[in-house]
């Protein structure tokens, strides 16, 4: 049977073409530090040219005059000097992100995911053995870039022990951890990065607008079950077949838990579901403080504080197994374990000032609201208001993906105009958030400006010394594909039957 080496050779050459333009392009692409601090040159003077020409525009909500202002002004300059450090301490992602991987950062750092994910892929039946993978895969997001580095290599392994080509299964395992990373029925520190970046930008348009993790919750665990179903299916009818058989020299190490890991996972599991009542027990209490006046829980004391709550869960999931696997002997080292996994959003942190810094002048020179104004007005006049405006920027993003890795960059980058413009056109901003996380996902596993590339082919190479690039884009585009063609359905599907994509949140504002 023809191996996939084989088919490379002789159909992909125009393909490879193709990945080099993509790579010799966009290493031309500068830090994303960089990029905004270009985008708040380029800013100033267009502000300044909109500010000398007097510019205004009437406020979509208010029907208020809106003028443009220049950060070259005298009041321009005084906003810059005076918000520069409010800017960065108060951008909304800032403390979510960091209070999540507070606590999530724990969990990993003592190896509770990586338990977890080697329990559950190893234990799974045969028969679905490939939904599983790719559905732990789309689960691993959790745990942010450390599912990259652990469930591929791992499902390779769980494929080999079953006589299955280990390729496919790290392919499936890729494919779930890194095109379906935005998905999860788990609410993810994505959630809260994303969320707050769009709520900072949504108040341009409305000031009491607010977009909270959950806001895309439902979507998202519809879609992690869908995008669990078709990954196997492309896994088993599609990309094996290709593979054929695995003639390698790598042979199966069926490495099971220690008997210590497995008591601490059951430790875990009991410690955590006695969280889980009690927070439930809080819910149900007569006048509880956790929901609305009128006791019910949409747009409640509990989904509006869902980030410490997380925190707490996995504080304790962390605690209980790190005392248990016996990484954690003394309180001290819970805030040293903390510390380090801290330390690995060090170039996060450096990115959210420049960042916080380019929105903060984005909003105030009012050019949000002008451009969005007249951007809608011009999808107005050529008739594009409806839901496939919505699936042109899906696509835009799809495409953009492949240039700029950072999820958060790129969301800073297309959100000031785009969740205003929409937003004008009377569609939900968390709606516009979770078009742009469809879009953004689907495509970040086949461009090899992908950090993690390097890393995957290390993996590979392990089962085939001569797999390359091309080697892995032809493993990951049949998944990108289907999953970029059934999550832009789905969307439709919500939108047609206007179904919740969270909590009282509808993809049209005045639902």
């Amino acid at each position: 049977m023809e191996t996939l080496n084989d088919f490379e050779q002789k159909n992909n050459r125009g393909f490879n073409k193709f990945l080099n333009i993509i790579e010799k392009v966009g290493n031309k692409l500068p830090h994303p530090f960089m990029l905004f601090f270009y985008l708040i040159l380029i800013l100033v003077v267009i502000s300044f040219i909109l500010g000398t020409m007097q510019a205004t525009v009437l406020h979509p909500s208010t029907g208020e005059e809106v003028a443009v202002k220049s950060l070259l002004s005298k009041e321009g300059i005084q906003y810059i000097l005076s918000n520069t450090l409010t800017n960065f301490t108060g951008f909304a992602p800032l403390g979510l992100v960091l209070t999540m991987m507070l606590g999530i950062g724990l969990s990993e750092k003592v190896g509770l995911f990586s338990a977890l994910m080697t329990k559950a892929i190893t234990k799974t039946p045969k028969r679905i053995v490939s939904f599983m993978v790719v559905f732990i895969g789309i689960l691993g997001n959790i745990a942010s870039d450390a599912a990259f580095v652990v469930i591929p290599p791992l499902a390779a392994l769980v494929f080999l022990t079953l006589g299955r080509h280990p390729l496919a299964g790290l392919a499936a395992g890729l494919a779930g951890a890194g095109i379906g990373f935005t998905a999860n029925i788990l609410i993810a520190g994505t959630d809260a990065l994303l969320s707050g970046i769009t709520t900072e930008i949504a108040k341009s348009i409305n000031s009491d607008m607010i977009v909270t993790p959950l806001d895309n919750w439902f979507f998202m665990s519809v879609s992690t079950f869908l995008l669990a179903f078709l990954g196997a299916l492309v896994t088993d009818k599609f990309v094996e077949p290709r593979l054929g058989l695995y003639k390698g020299e790598k042979k199966a190490d069926n490495k099971e838990l220690s008997p210590l890991e497995n008591k601490a996972l059951r430790n875990t599991g009991i410690a955590v579901l006695l969280y889980v009542a009690v927070i439930i027990g809080l819910i149900v209490m007569p006048d509880s403080p956790l929901l609305n006046e009128d006791g019910t829980i949409l747009r409640s004391p509990f989904l509006s504080g869902i980030v410490p709550i997380l925190f707490g869960f996995f504080l304790v999931a962390g605690i209980t197994y790190g005392v248990s696997i016996k990484k954690i002997q003394k309180t001290a080292d819970i805030p040293n374990i903390m510390a380090e996994a801290i330390k690995d959003l060090s170039s996060y942190i450096v990115l959210i000032f420049i960042i916080g810094q380019f929105i903060g002048y984005f909003n105030w020179t009012n050019i949000a609201t002008w451009s969005a104004v007249h951007l809608a007005d011009f999808l107005t006049a050529i008739n594009l208001t409806n839901i496939f405006a919505i699936i042109l920027f899906i696509l835009l993003v799809a495409l953009l993906s492949l240039f700029i890795i950072s999820g958060s960059a790129l969301w800073s980058l297309v959100a000031p105009i785009f969740v205003p413009t929409f937003m004008v056109l009377g569609y939900h901003p968390a709606f516009i958030q979770l078009a742009y996380r469809v879009g953004e996902s689907s495509t970040n596993m086949v461009t090899p400006l992908n950090t993690y590339f390097a890393i995957i082919l290390g993996f590979m190479q392990v089962y085939n010394k001569k797999a390359g690039i091309g080697t892995l884009m032809a493993l990951m585009i049949p998944y990108t594909i289907v999953f970029l063609v059934s999550w832009i359905i789905l969307i439709l599907v919500f939108a047609l039957f206007n179904l919740p994509i969270g909590p009282d949140v509808y993809y049209l504002l005045n639902n």
